[in-house]
């Protein structure tokens, strides 16, 4: 074919830049090098062809127009190419622009779970009493748990429908007592600590649940009666529920104490009446108390002759239930925000 003239060049140079300015973007101005610069686009075709030009000068020439011609396209799409990107950011950052003068979103507040509330309340009040607030590991050693306690290999409390065994001496404590024996061991009468934290049982009905908080207390010193303990339970229980809840202790057994009682609550949501709750009864055991058993004081090297003291320990989740009407332990577990929202 006939080699293109000089015209023919500038009408296809002034074409191309045409096109590569009118680029609305970068995928159009892609388009563009392509059929310009591409393996077959126009300039690259006719660079292939300048063989076909006899005159040595005259393919010279052309060859240094259209390598001309290919520079000034490729600095030209380079150029149009940032200028593209420029207002691509531009206009990002136009349409995702935030007025800092706005009213912020509103965040809802949380709220503290019952549970924590009323662990926190307990706290306090035992705090005001002059109890000093110490924990323990939930993971325990079976002397801790049991054997300092006086709860023998043989114990019917070592069953295994009631305790999650880790190995033959470990176990996930069945109650916070375990602080008691650590806390006597590393210090002196007098002692009084209370001990809040998790723990663990073979347990699960509408009044019972295999993970659940427990408040234990101790209270060690010179000449410590029964009637200290009631006194003091007693107090705790009308600063939690108000002067006017009724209260009782029935004699019990425990092996860490002697004598021992369980503390009862008239129920706050059938007020004596009888619902499911209480099993009809009208009241709800909330804690088991006693005083310490003279075998304990020996066996942390206390002097039983000279020392007596008294312990209790109580399950948060129940006390939860009774200070707000709670029918169903399970609700304190199932992160329902509608059940939740009500505190």
């Amino acid at each position: 074919m006939p080699w293109p003239d000089t015209r023919y060049l500038e009408q296809l140079r002034e074409a191309a830049l045409a096109r590569i300015e009118s680029a609305p973007d970068e995928q159009a101005l892609e388009a563009v090098r392509v059929e310009l610069l591409g393996r077959k686009g126009q300039v690259t075709t006719l660079l292939r062809q300048l063989g076909q030009i006899p005159d040595p000068e005259a393919r010279r020439q052309a060859g240094q127009h259209l390598n001309q011609l290919r520079e000034e396209l490729e600095q030209r799409l380079g150029s149009r190419q940032q200028a593209l990107r420029r207002r691509a950011v531009r206009e990002r950052l136009a349409s995702e622009r935030i007025d800092v003068t706005l009213p912020g979103r509103a965040v809802p507040i949380g709220r503290l779970h019952p549970v924590t509330r009323t662990l926190e309340e307990m706290l306090r009040i035992f705090v005001g009493m002059g109890f000093e607030v110490v924990e323990g590991p939930e993971v325990e050693l079976d002397y801790y748990n049991f054997q300092a306690l006086g709860i023998p290999k043989d114990h019917p409390a070592r069953d295994m429908q009631d305790t999650f065994y880790v190995t033959d001496e470990v176990v996930l404590r069945t109650h916070t007592s375990p602080m008691q024996v650590r806390t006597m061991l590393a210090r002196r009468p007098p002692v009084r600590v209370v001990v809040p934290g998790k723990v663990y049982r073979k347990d699960a009905d509408v009044t019972h649940s295999p993970v659940f908080h427990q408040v234990e207390g101790l209270l060690v010193d010179e000449g410590i009666r029964m009637s200290d303990l009631k006194g003091m339970l007693s107090a705790f229980a009308r600063s939690l529920y108000g002067p006017d809840r009724p209260v009782r202790f029935v004699p019990s057994y425990f092996p860490f104490t002697e004598p021992s009682a369980e503390m009862y609550v008239q129920c706050g949501i059938c007020r004596g009446a009888g619902c499911r709750a209480c099993k009809g009864s009208g009241w709800l055991e909330i804690l088991g108390c006693g005083m310490v058993h003279p075998q304990v004081l020996r066996n942390v090297g206390y002097d039983p002759q000279r020392y007596t003291g008294f312990a209790w320990g109580m399950g948060v989740e129940r006390i939860t239930m009774l200070r707000y009407g709670i029918d169903d332990i399970r609700l304190l577990f199932e992160n329902d925000l509608r059940f939740l929202r009500q505190f």
